[in-house]
Order: C-alpha cells, then sequence, then structure tokens
C-alpha cells in the first residue's frame, strides 16, 4: 500500500469542509467517469513512445480538464492550481507522493487531443443520455436562445490583429465583439441539448434549424425567432410554434399579443439557466481561445457539465 504525502496527514480529518470540497464531492459522484472515459479511451496515447515518458492516467487528465472548466483556468494555471490546491489534486486522484501533476504542455495537449476528434459534442451527448435513462430529459419541446461570449478587441497581440473570426454586434445601444453560442434547451428540466457557435453578427433565426433534435412537439423562442414563414413550417411539420410575437412602430402589438408573449416568456426563462452556470457561476463570459471551433469544443463540455450540475441534487438521491 502506498503511503499518502505528508503534505496531507491530518488534512481530510479537519471538521469543516470549505465550499469547493462540497462542490467537488457533489461532482464526484455525478459526473459518469466510466462511461466519459470510455468515449476517449480510443483516442489516447497508448504507452510510452520511444524515449518519451508514458501517459499519464486518462481520468486523471479528465478530471483535470473538468477542473479547467469549472474554475476557468488556462492551461499553466490548471497546473498551478493543481500545486496550490490539496483539495484539488486530490479531487485528480494525486494523493500520493509518486503521483504525478500533469504541467501544462500535458494538459494542453489532452484539451487538443478533444479538439481534434470532436469528443466533447460526444461528452454532451453522453451526458445527455444517461439524464435520459434517468427521467431527467423528457420535456416535448425545445426552448432556443444565443447569448454573446466576448473576445478580446485588442490589436496589442503578435499577429496585430483582432480575431478574424471574431466580429461585433449591436445589442440595444451597446456594441459587443466576440461570438454567440446558440442553444437548444429542453422545456422540461431547462438542459441543453444542443450547442453551437458562431460570430457575434449572425442573427439568431440563421441558426434555429441546428438547433432542433426533430422530435419536439414545441419550440419556444423570444420575438428573435419569429416570422409567418418559420410559423408555417413548424406547424406543417406538427410543431406548436410557441415563439413570442413582436411588433412594430405602425404596427404595435395588441393586448392580447402582450399577454401572450408574458405566458411564453415564463416558459422561456428557464433558457437562461444554464448561462447563468456557465458565464456567471463559473465566469466563462469571455472566450479563452481564437476561433469558433475551439471555443465551441469548450461550451459543449461546459454545457455538458453545467447539465449535471444543475440536476446534481436528484442525481444523488437516485
Amino acid at each position: 500500500m502506498e503511503q499518502g504525502s505528508l503534505s496531507m496527514t491530518g488534512y481530510f480529518d479537519k471538521g469543516k469542509k470549505t465550499r469547493r470540497e462540497q462542490f467537488l464531492a457533489e461532482m464526484e459522484r455525478v459526473v459518469p467517469w466510466a462511461r466519459l472515459c470510455a468515449l476517449i479511451e480510443p483516442h489516447y496515447p497508448k504507452g510510452s513512445r520511444a524515449g518519451g515518458r508514458p501517459p499519464l492516467p486518462l481520468e486523471r487528465m479528465f478530471r483535470v480538464y473538468c477542473l479547467q472548466q469549472w474554475y476557468n483556468l488556462s492551461d499553466p494555471g490548471a497546473e498551478e492550481a493543481l500545486y496550490d490546491s490539496i483539495t484539488m489534486r486530490r479531487f485528480a486522484g494525486v494523493v500520493t507522493d509518486a503521483d504525478v501533476i500533469p504541467d501544462e504542455t500535458t494538459i494542453l495537449n489532452f484539451r487538443r487531443l478533444l479538439e481534434r476528434h470532436q469528443l466533447t459534442e460526444q461528452l454532451l451527448a453522453e451526458i445527455n443520455a444517461l439524464l435520459s435513462e434517468r427521467g431527467l430529459l423528457v420535456g416535448k419541446g425545445t426552448i432556443v436562445d444565443a447569448t454573446i461570449i466576448n473576445a478580446p478587441s485588442s490589436t496589442k497581440n503578435a499577429d496585430k490583429k483582432r480575431d478574424p473570426e471574431m466580429h461585433q454586434t449591436r445589442k440595444g445601444k451597446q456594441w459587443y465583439f466576440g461570438m454567440k453560442v446558440h442553444t437548444g434547451v429542453d422545456d422540461g428540466f431547462g438542459l441543453v441539448h444542443t450547442v453551437q457557435g458562431t460570430a457575434a453578427n449572425v442573427a439568431d433565426v440563421n441558426v434555429l434549424g441546428e438547433l432542433m433534435h426533430g422530435g419536439e412537439e414545441r419550440l419556444h423562442g423570444d420575438s428573435a425567432y419569429h416570422s409567418r414563414e418559420l410559423k408555417a413550417q413548424a406547424e406543417a411539420n406538427g410543431v406548436a410554434f410557441e415563439v413570442n410575437e413582436r411588433g412594430t412602430r405602425s404596427q404595435p402589438l395588441s393586448q392580447a399579443q402582450r399577454a401572450r408573449n408574458r405566458r411564453l416568456s415564463r416558459v422561456r426563462a428557464i433558457v437562461e439557466h444554464p448561462f447563468l452556470v456557465v458565464k456567471r457561476l463559473w465566469g466563462h463570459a469571455k472566450v479563452r481561445y481564437r476561433g469558433i471551433a475551439k471555443n465551441l469544443a469548450q461550451m459543449n463540455a461546459l454545457f455538458a457539465l453545467a447539465n449535471l450540475y444543475r440536476v446534481r441534487r436528484l442525481l444523488l438521491v437516485t
């Protein structure tokens, strides 16, 4: 039996648990580690290359990746956090002096492996399959919405220019530069089933078709998704078009239309909850990488983990 590090002696016998410890203890129990690692394992390096170090355990690397998402850590920041935090080391499976803490390059390579093989999209699908098995992804409708993730507008970088895949857009009287994250959300528990990413200047309605899974009975959205053509298409396919109507200066909404919008908005409000977790609770209000693809890969992982987080209480009792 391996002896634990002296630096940890007595630490885990303390009386009080921090919020970080409580959070990680819950996620330890609700994340289906074996199922998710099984998706990654076929693409993960086997054995050691000639003259190189053997790869670190897959689950340890995936746990570090999850810590990056929950605490908004860069690759070097994740390495430093593991050295700084006993709680994080323990969660990652670094519990003895013989266990190796991955360096920032190893963490970077693991992230790129997930991006290269589109594995974060598969992780979202696998987590949703688990939630469906538990009866938590049962809504008969989809709620669609989008949020802007800001990108650096400065040109003070090596290329002397802004990210060419990001664009600016106006929302109200405010201008934003970055990307849009579009989500399709189950109208039962408000869990995200589809994520798409575009430049910020792409109209929400242009991505609508990519956010539906095809088995909906209802479609919810704000007035940005409303048009007579879309309503006719939805109704022709047997989908109730529960999208807010919009008025104009020449033809304002009637009292009945405003009342309908208020009723629909109460249902649609649940679509904001995943954004609250990802952008506010976990701090991902700005893009971390250049280009849409890398950031979309991260968003798939974030919303997958956010789904588990939002129903963790139900998962812990089943």
